[in-house]
């Protein structure tokens, strides 16, 4: 039996070469140093009302010979990032943030102003503020949550960087640069879609553009705690193994870890390079499960600093055909969920509150499991996930059609992969890392995602991997479908979309099919599903009633019960989501109406279907 357990044991580039991570997201960008435990930091918050100039010509970066400005030794007052003002009466000064207009930040600005919904390009934003009360030898951090989708970083006029991906945190240490008062910190946001792209031209969502997560300042002492780590290392005797790493340790300083519920208190010392390892014995501990998401408080403290966090322990594995919690069989009563908040007009979810309203939707229906679709969702919606006791699976927007034979494109999957598996590699609720969606079988592409697998092993070996890879047929035998990937040799489970019913066939295909999936390894069915306007009602063979979603719902789940090793399914989609992509009118109004709720929550039939399913798939475990 192969183990998978909580926490990275060994993987992250620091704990195993003993030196801090850092990463190119592509060739012409900085080093973005990871990772940077921020959540539980006490913090300055820059969200709230930030100024914007919509720049479609990308006038504040570009000279008329479209040089960019911030590449020049004394950059023009008409780059926008110096945010200038007019000292003269003559002065030519052909912006002025002060007297522009505003957005709320974090949040998309397609759905906070109608003459943005549609648009793609550059916005430039604009946020001054006092530098938060520290001692001399503190020092600050920039964090930004997430921007979609290339964020140009500038800080009173001087530029901190450039960060690449719409969906992953990064930062910038901003000690020593601060002023006292009237800091201006401008970001150009640049959500044009790209061909070498990851996610690439053509996808199924809306390009939500924006600082579309928390923007804040952490202060910590010169020697601070950056990361930890903690595992179940163990199942049989609940061994606790993990990992301490302090920035600006010169070796030999004190870390005390405690686990108080658990009577955990160990004083571990700092090597060279600011690691340290601990080890415990936790065999009266709770294991988290859906049934008993339980949490046990962890407190770091090094020097001045202090870190405190909560953890679950718990394992995932996989016998054969099985998956096992705990060392028990369990099934993954699952949907696909977007982060999309729609029913109040918001687009990308922008808070707590959002994210939770989208996860008590989930478990409206006895779900256990979120698949969170197509990239990495907020930490909120990780860790809230984690306290409701919901599984989760997460993905990097690897979708479609990627550019596979780019290495830029490849560094910058990696860069996303890396960047969520960091970020959540503690969390107990997150089972699942994915590498990608429907993507065509290729040479290229199985040697871009195999990369991609080796890398995510590297980094974390503790949880399982997957992909929601496609179907076809035999040859011979058009009834039956066949799951067969080159990718599938790397996965520990097999993972793919299907629309029988839907875009393949009317639902009456359903009944005629029979599957050969000739792995020795459990089977997820990823996606299913077919689109219904709540409201719109009909007999079962008219498209787009829930009748007709209804109907397919009670023919799929049938089947699908009926494949050697399923082990559950995450159908698409949990409520009903922007997408540029369909126009049919009264119907689909941009939206794509495959929601098991509507995007104002209202249940279709289809819930009734999967729940009834859900409720006796857990009366049998």
């Amino acid at each position: 039996m192969k183990k998978f357990l909580l926490g990275a044991l060994c993987g992250c580039a620091w704990f195993a070469h003993g030196a801090f991570a850092t990463q190119t997201v592509t060739p012409d960008l900085s080093l973005q140093p990871l990772p940077l435990q921020a959540y539980n930091r006490a913090a300055t918050s820059l969200n709230g009302e930030w100024k914007i100039i919509v720049d479609p010509y990308e006038n504040g970066y570009y000279n008329y010979r479209y040089e960019p400005f911030d590449q020049q030794e004394t950059p023009s007052q008409n780059a926008y990032f110096t945010d200038s003002k007019q000292k003269t009466p003559g002065d030519l000064l052909e912006y002025d943030f002060d007297k522009s207009a505003s957005l709320q930040v974090p949040g998309d600005w397609n759905t906070q102003t109608d003459k943005l919904y549609y648009y793609e390009g550059t916005v430039w934003y604009r946020k001054t503020f006092d530098a938060p009360k520290a001692k001399k030898t503190d020092r600050t951090f920039l964090y930004f949550g997430a921007v979609n989708y290339r964020a140009d970083v500038y800080l009173n006029g001087k530029k901190l960087g450039v960060h690449v991906g719409g969906f992953t945190p990064f930062y910038y240490e901003i000690s020593g640069k601060l002023n006292e008062k009237n800091n201006s910190l401008v970001v150009k946001v640049d959500n044009k879609r790209h061909a070498d792209a990851i996610p690439t031209l053509n996808t199924d969502w809306w390009n939500y553009g924006g600082i579309t997560r928390d923007v804040k300042l952490i202060t910590v002492p010169k020697t601070f705690i950056r990361d930890y780590k903690i595992a179940l290392a163990s199942l049989t005797d609940k061994t606790v193994t993990g990992a301490v790493l302090l920035d600006g340790a010169k070796g030999g300083e004190k870390i005390s870890v405690k686990v108080p519920e658990l009577n955990i208190k160990q004083t571990i010392t700092a090597d060279k390079n600011g690691k340290a390892n601990f080890s415990f014995s936790a065999g009266n501990a709770e294991l988290w499960s859906p049934e008993n998401p339980k949490l046990y408080a962890i407190q770091i403290t090094a020097g001045n600093d202090k870190l405190s966090d909560t953890v679950g322990l718990r394992s995932i594995s996989t016998r054969g055909k099985q998956l096992l919690l705990n060392g028990k069989p369990v099934f993954l009563r699952g949907v696909s969920v977007h982060e999309e908040y729609s029913a109040r007009g918001g687009g990308r979810v922008k808070n707590a509150a959002e994210a939770q309203q989208l996860l008590n939707w989930a478990k409206g229906f006895n779900a256990n499991f979120v698949r969170l679709a197509h990239y990495p969702h907020n930490e909120d919606m990780v860790r809230l996930a984690e306290k409701m006791g919901l599984l989760v699976w997460s993905e990097i927007p690897v979708y479609w059609t990627i550019n596979w034979n780019n290495e830029a494109t490849y560094q910058n999957a990696e860069a996303q992969l890396t960047a969520m598996i960091e970020r959540d590699k503690n969390r107990a609720a997150v089972i699942i890392w994915s590498l990608a969606n429907e993507t065509p079988v290729s040479d290229a592409r199985n040697t871009f995602l195999a990369r991609l697998a080796t890398t995510a092993r590297r980094l974390d070996n503790s949880r399982l991997l997957s992909a929601a890879m496609e179907k076809h047929y035999r040859a011979d035998n058009a009834s039956i479908a066949v799951v067969e990937d080159p990718l599938a040799e790397h996965l520990d489970l097999v993972s793919f979309n299907q629309y029988i019913g839907w875009y393949d066939g009317a639902p009456e295909k359903i009944d005629r099919i029979s599957w050969e999936i000739n792995y020795n390894k459990p089977v997820f069915i990823s996606e299913f599903g077919g689109d219904a306007r709540a409201g719109n009602h009909g007999d079962i063979d008219k498209i787009f009633t829930e009748e007709f979603q209804e109907n397919l719902y009670i023919k799929t789940l049938k089947m699908l019960d009926g494949i050697d090793g399923f082990v559950g399914t995450s159908p698409w989609i949990l409520t009903d989501f922007r997408s540029p992509r369909r126009h049919l009118p009264g119907i689909q109004d941009e939206f794509n109406r495959k929601g098991i709720y509507s995007n104002t929550g209202e249940k279709k039939k289809a819930f009734y279907v999967l729940k009834n399913f859900y409720d006796k798939k857990a009366g049998q475990q």
